[in-house]
């Protein structure tokens, strides 16, 4: 009657338990996988960037960011379900070289760009961090897989649109000038989603270091998005030189502000696993235990049963008789040795005699 119900309880608290390391192990991967991508995502824009100058080779970091991403869904990709997204960002990371001219080398990488954002959004579906129990680790995971890297694609456009200003044909500088302002508009949106998540976390937060470690990187951020707007203008005609140099900062700032964002959720998702392997140990600690008591319960009676049913002990000496006398006995004739006689027959040999006289 007690194990019964026991077992029902240790069933429901191990499926429990087992279902959140699951889900944290699977978070886990998506955090990796989505830090493997963080170069990839600057090395674009830096080839976007050269692409628009009339520079047709790929730059050394996108070859090694490439390899990082390829290595990383080739041990993640099954479990996050990126195999054929990852295989078609590729195949159009590897033909960008073959766009001729600054604009079709400028819609290739918005193409690539755009699928390299989509593969975000899947690893964050797909790992389940939109579903994070935790409010610290939820918003720090949309900030870091939605508005962070969408921001970092389009500070990129909006430099690449200014520059492609400066070169383009007068009958296609009205179209890019409404792209432009569109895309210093975007940015700014994206920057204050990005803004308001970090925030969250910061806010909602168990982590005694996230806050510290957020201030100084958020703020070289926003300094350098400041500086990219001013250079942008708008309403104006746009300063290139100074968003180039607002644009180098500010990507190295989003880079750094990127690291800590996802070395922070590492951290909390470490934590969390350990916490989880402790509930899970002292279940099972607790399940042997009420076993245990169990046992115990069932034996100790038996044992019991036992010392009371155990044969007297032997006499001290033989001849020594083992019966009991009591101390208060009656004295003769009418007691005496005659009450220590088993209680049949006649025990007085006068005892007709002195019926008869009576008589």
């Amino acid at each position: 009657m007690v194990l019964v119900p026991t077992a029902v309880l240790f069933g429901r608290v191990w499926q429990q338990n087992s279902d959140q390391r699951a889900q944290t192990d699977l978070e886990k991967k998506g955090v990796e996988y989505i830090s493997a991508l963080t170069p990839l995502v600057s090395a674009l824009a830096e080839s976007e960037s050269s692409a628009i100058q009339g520079v047709s080779a790929p730059p050394d970091s996108l070859k090694s960011a490439v390899a990082k991403a390829a290595a990383a869904d080739e041990s993640l990709g099954d479990d996050l379900k990126t195999k054929e997204r990852w295989a078609d960002l590729k195949s159009k990371i590897d033909k960008l070289p073959k766009a001729a001219g600054p604009l079709a080398a400028f819609q290739a990488h918005i193409e690539v760009t755009d699928l390299t954002l989509a593969l975000y959004a899947a690893i964050w579906r797909n790992a389940e961090l939109n579903r994070d129990p935790d409010s610290d680790v939820s918003n720090l995971a949309e900030a870091v897989a939605k508005d962070m890297s969408k921001t970092v694609v389009l500070v990129s456009r909006m430099g690449d649109y200014a520059q492609l200003l400066q070169v383009a044909a007068a009958k296609d500088r009205a179209n890019l000038g409404v792209q432009f302002g569109q895309a210093v508009l975007t940015v700014q949106d994206s920057v204050s989603d990005l803004t308001e998540d970090l925030q969250a976390a910061v806010d909602n937060t168990k982590s005694p270091t996230l806050s510290g470690s957020l201030v100084s990187t958020l703020d070289s951020f926003r300094r350098g998005v400041e500086s990219m707007t001013r250079g942008a203008n708008p309403g104006g005609t746009p300063n290139v030189a100074t968003m180039s140099t607002a644009q180098t900062a500010l990507q190295t700032a989003l880079n750094a502000l990127a690291g800590v964002t996802l070395k922070e959720m590492a951290k909390l998702l470490d934590d969390r696993s350990s916490t989880i392997s402790y509930r899970r140990t002292e279940a099972v600690v607790m399940g042997l235990l009420a076993i245990l008591l169990v046992l115990a319960a069932l034996i100790w009676p038996v044992l019991g049963r036992r010392r009371e049913t155990a044969p007297a002990p032997a006499p001290a000496s033989i001849g020594e008789s083992t019966r009991d006398i009591p101390t208060s006995r009656a004295t003769p004739p009418y007691g005496g040795q005659y009450d220590i006689a088993p209680a049949y027959g006649d025990n007085d040999p006068t005892r007709r005699e002195r019926s008869g006289a009576l008589r």
